[in-house]
């Protein structure tokens, strides 16, 4: 996986690397390790949240880029 979208479930994002979670956690999500919230896209999350979904895919693929 090259880029995280909208329709990324939050565990395949986890499960590539790890230190994502901060994101998550920053937007309130600090249930990550509960098995419906690894199930839930970056999309349906943000919606849950309250956080525009494009600002965060931006934090996580600037991340995603630095590291690769």
């Amino acid at each position: 996986m090259n880029k995280v979208t909208k329709d990324t479930l939050i565990g395949d994002i986890l499960d590539m690397d790890s230190s994502t979670s901060k994101y998550f956690l920053e937007m309130g999500m600090h249930c990550l390790g509960c098995p419906a919230s690894r199930g839930e896209t970056v999309e349906q999350a943000c919606e849950v949240h309250g956080v525009d979904v494009d600002d965060l895919l931006g934090k996580i693929n600037d991340h995603l880029a630095v590291k690769n």
